[in-house]
């Protein structure tokens, strides 16, 4: 076990493309809302996997990783606690509004980094936003402190990444 660090991992959780996703599968019908944003005046609509949502409900009660927004979404992410019965998070982008797009990219890795640097074992789930290969992921996945999972932007996260994700947190869990 590795005992060397001053929590559990840190998870940074993307939402559009992560979990709404137009094709969640996890073998059921997704579940959908519509939700107003007031930051853009307009509703989007949300899809997503009722599964996933339990997964990440259940390993955020059971304190094996702690759960932070990295998306957009931030400064409205009540909503989607609220939609999701999720429990208030913390937010890893505090500006507001937060930049859309690619321009949120750099705050997104600047967290990423910052979770890192106060020797938290980093979860970082985008699908556009974390790097796959190159010399940012070999930076950010060189100790071996940080999984880093970019699942298809139609699909989002699915059951084999909440099983690496499940793994991770069991090699750094605390004694």
């Amino acid at each position: 076990m590795n005992t060397d660090h001053p929590g559990p991992p840190v998870w940074l959780l993307d939402v559009d493309g992560v979990i709404n996703a137009n094709r969640p599968g996890w073998h059921a019908a997704p579940r959908r809302s519509m939700v107003y944003s007031a930051q853009d005046r307009c509703e989007y609509r949300l899809r997503w996997a009722p599964t996933l949502i339990h997964r990440l409900r259940r390993l955020h009660a059971s304190s094996a990783v702690e759960l932070r927004w990295c998306t957009t979404w931030c400064p409205e992410a009540h909503l989607l606690e609220r939609l999701w019965r999720l429990p208030p998070l913390a937010r890893a982008l505090t500006c507001d509004p937060v930049p859309k797009g690619t321009h949120a990219h750099p705050l997104k890795l600047d967290a990423a980094r910052q979770v890192l640097a106060a020797g938290r074992p980093l979860i970082w789930t985008d699908d556009e936003a974390v790097p796959t290969d190159g010399p940012v992921f070999a930076e950010l996945t060189a100790h071996g402190q940080a999984l880093l999972i970019a699942p298809s932007s139609s699909r989002g996260l699915q059951p084999a990444d909440l099983d690496a994700v499940e793994a991770f947190t069991v090699r750094h869990a605390r004694p």
